[in-house]
This record gives C-alpha cells, structure tokens and sequence, in this order.
C-alpha cells in the first residue's frame, strides 16, 4: 500500500518506520528540514520498547502534493495543524482516498470534514503509547498498547478491517472499532488528566501521581472532562473516573505527556484541543470547570512568553 504519514514527528515517525518494514511504500511529509534530510541520508531511527532499528527506505517531502497518488494518508500532525493539512489534502485525495487521523484531543474528524465528505475519514485512538524525539531522524518508543480504529460514521466495514489488517502485519497491535467516538472520549479524559498536570509542574505522570497535591489537579481535570462526556451521551465503559485515570497512570509512569515535550521545548501545545476544549464544552452547557480552566489559563500564559 502506498502511504503518506503527515506529520513526522516522534508518533508518525514511528508509524512511518513500521509501515515501512512491511512492504508498504511509505512517504514522510513533515517541515522539519533537519529531519528529514537525515531519514533521506541515513535513514529513520526509532529505538527503545520496540527494539533498535533503522530504516532506510522511506520517502521524505516537504509538500503534500508529492503524495497525490497514495492511497491512505496518516495525519499524524497535533490537532492545531489538523485543518491546514486537511485544506492541502482535499485538492489531492480522490473518492477512494483514506484519511486517518490519529490526535490527542476531540474534534480532528471534525476539522478534516470542512474540507471534505465525512465518507473518507477514519478516525484512530493510539492508546497506551509513550514517544519522544531524541534528534533528527532519530524517535525513542517508550511504550505501545494498542491502535484502535473507526469509521467517523460508524459501523464496520471491510476498508476498515482491511486497514487493521495494514497495521496488524505492519507490527502493531490495531484493532477495529464500530464506535471509536466512545474510545476517543476515552483516551481524552485521561489526556486532560495527565497532559495538563504534568505540563503546569513539569513532571512525569509517575512524579504527579506520587505528590497528593499534584493528583488532585489530575483528579479534578478529568472529572470535569467525564462530566462533560456524561452530558454528550458519551457509552463510557467505566464509572469510576478516578480508578480509569490512575490504572492508565500505573502504566506509564516515567513518561511526559506529549504537552509536557511541548512545554520544555517551548512549543505551542494541544492545550485547545485537550484541557481548553473542556472549557470550551463547559461554556457551551453553562457549567464551572474551574481545574481545566485553572491549566489551560497557565499554559497559554507560559506559552505567550515564547
């Protein structure tokens, strides 16, 4: 299958190394010059739980166009560049083209459908993983539990299977899901738990965890996020908030969020499409959400200094 991962960062370029090693022709679209110029000359390294390996044969571009007859498009960029890429890729896909679209935060498939039919869109939740840019051409995998995936719309259908089926034997362990809206929602309360805890007292999520203080913002953050799923109808598999943000907790507690590499890099972050976005729901049902508004008023005030 023909490839192209948006967005090479320390998730697409590991997604891109693993595609990669399977007979997939892979193409890497990312601004990162520096990046892409080593995966060009010596090829992507991605070292740490999945092993030490460098692969030599993947494309590198700066422009989406020279990914105009692939087939299946990866956005693996952070959810602030998901509509921008979403522009760019709706002069190139054809009727047959898959978008999937893997981001921290709510709203992605939303964003790629003003530009687009929904038709095209899939949606992914990577669930349980750890990644970290260690250099250019370099990416360190800290953890991998699974990829879930599903149709925007719903339902289950054979280009979804068949695409489980791309990652499954590309190495990972994927698996299909006819409501990955409840999965998204999932996984977004336990981004708001720990992305902007660890991001405001620049800690690992084993740090915050350990300090009763810290673990209340955790707590408070993603209670609100749940409510605000409660309030949307969201088939949550769990009850109890708490226990679900600290069993996630348990099994990555020496990683840093992707906010918290944001933070100490003094990037701009996803804080609008994880904690700000409960704020955003909060004003929009008229209910408080003072811990998530506490975070997001931090974090853009420390990124207003950049």
């Amino acid at each position: 299958m023909k490839i192209a991962v948006i967005g090479a960062g320390a998730m697409g370029s590991i997604y891109a190394s693993f595609l990669a090693q399977n007979k997939n022709e892979v193409l890497a679209i990312d601004l990162w010059e520096e990046h892409l110029n080593v995966i060009r000359k010596s090829g992507l390294r991605v070292s740490g739980f999945s092993g030490d390996k460098t692969v030599k044969n993947i494309k590198v571009s700066k422009d989406i166009n020279d990914a105009k007859d692939y087939e299946l498009f990866i956005i693996a960029t952070k959810a602030s560049g998901v509509g921008a890429v979403a522009s760019k890729l709706s002069k190139i896909v054809s009727k047959n083209s898959i978008i999937l679209t893997i981001q921290n935060g709510l709203g992605a498939g939303e964003r790629i459908a003003s530009f687009m039919p929904t038709d095209n869109i899939l949606l992914g939740v990577a669930q349980g993983f750890g990644a970290a840019m260690v250099g250019p051409g370099h990416a360190h995998h800290n953890n991998m539990s699974m990829i879930r995936i599903g149709e925007m719309n719903g339902g289950m259908t054979s280009r979804l299977q068949t695409l489980v089926k791309t990652w499954c034997d590309a190495g990972f362990n994927a698996k299909a899901f006819d409501d990955i809206e409840q999965l998204i929602w999932e996984k977004f309360v336990c981004n708001v738990a720990w992305s902007g805890s660890c991001s405001i007292f620049r800690k690992t999520i084993g740090q915050v965890m350990e300090s009763e203080e810290m673990f209340n913002i955790a707590k408070g953050c993603a209670i609100e996020a749940k409510k605000m799923g409660d309030i949307k109808k969201v088939n949550f598999t769990f009850n109890e908030t708490i226990n679900y943000i600290t069993e996630f907790g348990k099994k990555l507690l020496n990683s840093k969020p992707s906010m918290l590499q944001d933070v100490e890099a003094k990037r701009l972050s996803e804080i609008d499409a994880i904690n700000g976005m409960v704020v955003t729901l909060g004003n929009q049902y008229d209910i408080e959400t003072p811990y998530n508004t506490a975070v997001t008023s931090i974090i853009k005030a420390q990124e207003a200094e950049y």
